[in-house]
């Protein structure tokens, strides 16, 4: 067995390196602080000489995200990449892309908001990406790494499932993430497929090689609304299958925990180191950390709502996670925020004065 290669590298080339080893046939993207390097990687690491991949700096973020819908209603494995107003400029072409059926990947490195904003990382798109920034009924998968290592990773999960259930998915990192070294272990190369294998993989998709020779339609339009409600039912309960089957999420020490922090991302990384000062206290804290944020694992929080004293929701930003925690506990158990904004990143220290302030003194 052949030793695998440890490697040194940010979070943003490691999705491109992990881009080009997962098959991805196009990327098309539009530079943007603080994830140009996963464009400027690609365009040095040249993958359409070796893989055939193609990529493809875009007049915008607007025409990125459209690219993305042209090259996955073919049934190809196409994603981009950008940073937060640039997601938010994708945001029509997202709930198009929801509306029919079209995967694709997403790759958005936070950073603080609103509007401009700074460079500087922020977890503030939270509701951006799990609520759906666009219009209509629709949710998009979100995997939020909280290492290098899960950058590299989560680019190939999230291409499974998205085709897998036809729907765009996110991978929600943040300037952290994205700027910071750390080891990590590619994947291994996946060929790219061919287009038989296309034909044979997505048969709902316009590639123009049907046998029958009759057009797949690629649209989210319809003018009846008697066609447009069977449609939403249909996403629906295909996002009821979504929660379902694919929540993912970890817990770090919750065993015997009192109280509870519930941080993703480089959140909770910050927030373990937290929860290891506490736990040299004598405090008992656990940590659940959401991977999926949509779907979130809100079964396995109302569960440990209702075996501890407190739940802090540790966020980047001003409170948005702690809303879908608030839904699950349904108050079973007080659940406080803490926060930094605008680029500032909480200490571990903060975290667990905010935990002893807001939860563990509180009556």
């Amino acid at each position: 067995m052949a030793k695998e290669e440890i490697l040194l590298m940010k979070g943003n080339e490691a999705i491109a390196h992990a881009a080009i080893r997962c098959g991805c046939d196009g990327y098309f993207g539009y530079p943007i602080t603080p994830q140009s390097e996963v464009l400027e990687t690609l365009a040095l690491e040249k993958p359409w000489e070796t893989t055939g991949m193609v990529v493809l700096q875009a007049e915008s973020e607007v025409a990125s995200i459209n690219m993305i819908y042209g090259a996955g209603s073919a049934g190809k494995r196409a994603m981009t990449s950008s940073s937060s107003p640039g997601v938010a400029l994708m945001q029509e072409g997202i709930a198009y892309m929801a509306g029919a059926e079209i995967p694709g990947l997403i790759v958005n490195v936070q950073r603080g908001g609103p509007g401009l904003g700074t460079i500087q990382p922020s977890q503030s798109d939270y509701f951006q990406a799990t609520r759906g920034g666009g219009n209509g009924d629709y949710n998009v998968i979100v995997l939020a790494p909280a290492s290098v290592q899960e950058m590299a990773d989560f680019v190939d999960v999230a291409f499974e499932l998205s085709f897998k259930y036809r729907n765009p998915a996110m991978i929600l990192s943040d300037g952290i993430i994205g700027q910071m070294m750390e080891k990590v272990i590619l994947p291994p190369f996946k060929p790219r497929r061919t287009e038989d294998e296309v034909v044979r993989e997505c048969p709902w998709a316009a590639t123009g090689r049907r046998k029958d020779r009759k057009p797949n339609i690629i649209t989210s339009l319809d003018l009846d609304s008697a066609n447009m409600e069977r449609t939403n039912l249909h996403l629906q309960e295909k996002y009821a299958e979504i929660r379902e089957k694919e929540v993912r999420y970890e817990t770090v020490m919750c065993e015997d925990a009192e109280y509870l922090m519930v941080a993703f991302g480089s959140a909770a990384r910050i927030a373990q180191k937290a929860l290891e000062i506490c736990r040299a206290e004598g405090i008992k804290v656990g940590l659940l950390r959401p991977i999926t944020l949509w779907p979130f694992p809100t079964k396995q929080i109302a569960e440990m709502g209702k075996r501890v004293k407190g739940i802090l929701s540790v966020e980047i930003n001003a409170g948005q996670m702690i809303d879908d925690i608030r839904l699950a506990t349904l108050g079973s158990t007080p659940v406080e925020h803490y926060g930094r904004m605008g680029g500032m990143v909480p200490s571990p220290e903060e975290i667990v004065a905010a935990l002893k302030e807001k939860i563990i003194n509180q009556k």
